[in-house]
């Protein structure tokens, strides 16, 4: 009879009481760690997966790059064993704008500069003997396409751009010894002509200065 009133005693109502709130706890944490373990493999698989893509997104524009390099140009014009003297005079060169050739002692600035005057051919091409992309335009270029191949350019060391009114054709785009004409500054061939002849195996001086020459 006494052990029935112990079970029924405030002290056994409070260990039973205590004992139920120390289960509703080790419950609690077991759930607690299934979510967080859940939670981290989630984390870690993402991790993984988008590790996954980042580097198969990288490989995927290092083989765009090495396709651009390697593949010709379709529609550019080249021009071989082009001069390479200094002068101090002016040169009657054979293409408009000229792609190679002799020219002035000093390169033109071609870190990323737009420059929306004319600039004198013998420095812009001692900038393309240093491997710069040259862009040029006349008067009937679009206004939307000169603004797109200027933010090119501001975006691009080792190219420049200005205008040539009289060259024939709107748009064009010159390295040394290689020349291409595009009616459209969306023009797939843009993007390549950059990849291909920025610091590229064209270039008689590859790592030469494209800063500190003549800023117009």
């Amino acid at each position: 009879m006494a052990s029935a009133k112990n079970q029924n005693s405030p002290a056994a109502a409070r260990r039973a009481k205590l004992e139920e709130a120390r289960r509703k706890e080790r419950a609690r944490e077991r759930r607690s760690r299934i979510i967080t373990i859940t939670a981290a493999v989630v984390v870690v698989a993402g991790l993984v997966a988008g590790g996954g893509y980042l580097m198969s997104a990288a490989d995927e524009k290092d083989k765009a790059e090495d396709q651009a390099r390697t593949s010709p140009v379709t529609g550019e014009k080249s021009w071989d064993d082009l001069a390479q003297d200094h002068v101090e005079t002016p040169v009657d060169y054979p293409m408009n704008p000229p792609v190679g050739g002799n020219h002035n002692p000093v390169w033109m600035n071609c870190d990323a500069d737009v420059y929306t005057e004319a600039i004198p051919n013998e420095n812009a091409v001692h900038s393309l003997e240093h491997g710069a992309v040259w862009v040029t335009y006349n008067d009937k270029a679009a206004a939307a396409d000169i603004k797109a191949l200027s933010g090119r350019v501001e975006k691009t060391p080792y190219s420049l751009m200005s205008p040539v009114a009289d060259q024939k054709d709107p748009l064009m785009l010159s390295a040394w010894g290689k020349q291409l004409t595009v009616k459209s500054a969306t023009d797939a061939r843009v993007a390549q002509f950059f990849t291909k002849y920025v610091q590229g195996a064209q270039t008689p001086e590859p790592g030469a200065a494209c800063s500190g020459g003549v800023a117009k």
